[in-house]
């Protein structure tokens, strides 16, 4: 049998077979006790997640880049073949993972990473980049692999290299990529430093993108202005689209995207320099004309990553919220939105003490969560009301 032509429903398992009530632990919430529960560990260093439509989960490891797979709480020993080489340096490495919106026909996934490139001055470097392939379960491989996108971003630095993906209804591929660590460029729209960026399917431009034609601009940007961003999604009711990214010891950003838009890294900034002395970074400006104010920020950092805002009905209380995972702040923070425009914010997993890589939605409507931890120690975690039965 040809396993490339093996339906996905055939391959039956759920990701989810998390640890029993007894084991995992309660705490508070403005929506009420919530569980913690683990649905399977062994990782390294986790970067993105996505839900396959027959229950199973792809989950990307950052350094050593592999992509695993996760059915009925076990993650398979095995890691799929065929995943780009990256370069796995300072936090480059294999990053997101997205499905093609018509996967169930296609098994097409796409995958984010940090790949080789040679400098200006002629040194290795590296940037980001996006391919994609064909996934086949049977064989554990992902066949067909071509590059549809490379960023004109290449440094030495080993930072900010983004990258999140997310489809948009219309079949729209956006891809996030930092500013590399050269703050300076992420207003340069002539590279793809500190931009969100938005393809066909294919990797190939699209006519009514806001640049194209533009002298200046890469055809490729949707909006600019951008630091390191770690979170990408659609809103579910809005469908806007929503990004998180790390500011300079404060400043981390919850924005709003808007084609075209700027969005002022680093001419503004609510974050300082490294250091103790908290130098101001530019003329320490949180606001200026044309430039977009965030919907929230972070004061001090928690080191923003993934994002998704909440629709489900396993929390109804919740619904409307973003979710944000915190790095350095070792906890998920989730984001209230009032009628007013003006935003709050509970501090969830304060008490567990573990990074949080990224977040997601499940198709069952609890929330999955990534730690980020090295040596096989990350897991995947999933929130659960306290009363609800396993």
């Amino acid at each position: 049998m040809n396993h490339r032509l093996i339906p996905i429903f055939l391959v039956v398992g759920l990701v989810a077979a998390p640890t029993s009530a007894q084991e995992s632990p309660v705490y508070p919430s403005d929506a009420g006790p919530y569980r913690v529960e683990t649905v399977a560990d062994g990782l390294t260093f986790p970067w993105g997640m996505q839900f396959l439509p027959d229950g199973g989960m792809l989950v990307t490891e950052k350094d050593p880049g592999q992509l695993r797979i996760i059915r009925d709480g076990n993650l398979d020993e095995r890691a799929i073949s065929g995943v780009p080489d990256v370069a796995a340096r300072g936090q480059g490495g294999l990053l997101d993972v997205r499905l093609h919106p018509d996967f169930e026909a296609n098994s097409m996934i796409y995958l984010s990473y940090s790949t080789a490139c040679t400098t200006d001055g002629g040194d290795g470097g590296a940037t980001t980049a996006v391919a994609r392939g064909t996934l086949d379960l049977g064989a554990y491989a992902l066949e067909g692999v071509e590059e549809i996108f490379v960023a004109d971003a290449c440094t030495g630095r080993g930072q900010h290299f983004g990258s999140r993906l997310v489809f948009d209804d219309a079949g729209y591929l956006f891809v996030t990529v930092g500013d590399r660590g050269e703050m300076q460029q992420a207003q340069n729209p002539a590279n793809h430093q500190g931009t969100l960026n938005r393809l066909n399917e294919d990797g190939s431009i699209p006519a009514d993108n806001p640049f194209v034609g533009r002298n200046g601009y890469q055809p490729s940007i949707w909006a600019y202005g951008i630091r390191s961003p770690q979170g990408l999604a659609i809103h579910p009711e809005t469908r806007e689209l929503w990004e998180t990214e790390h500011g300079p010891q404060g400043g981390d950003e919850l924005n709003r995207i808007e084609a075209g838009e700027n969005y002022g890294w680093p001419v503004i900034t609510y974050g300082v320099n490294y250091g103790s002395s908290r130098r101001p970074i530019g003329d320490g400006l949180t606001e200026a004309p044309g430039l977009v104010q965030p919907v929230h920020f972070w004061v001090p950092s928690i080191a923003v990553s993934g994002l998704v805002i909440y629709d489900g009905d396993v929390f109804p209380e919740w619904q409307g919220s973003a979710f944000v995972g915190g790095l350095a702040g070792q906890q998920l923070a989730r984001v209230d939105f009032a009628d007013d425009g003006t935003t709050s914010v509970e501090v969830l997993l304060g008490e567990h003490g573990q990074r949080i890589r990224d977040v997601r939605q499940g198709p069952d409507g609890y929330l999955y969560l990534l730690t980020d931890v090295g040596g096989e120690q990350a897991s995947v975690l999933r929130l659960a009301p306290a009363t609800a039965a396993n």
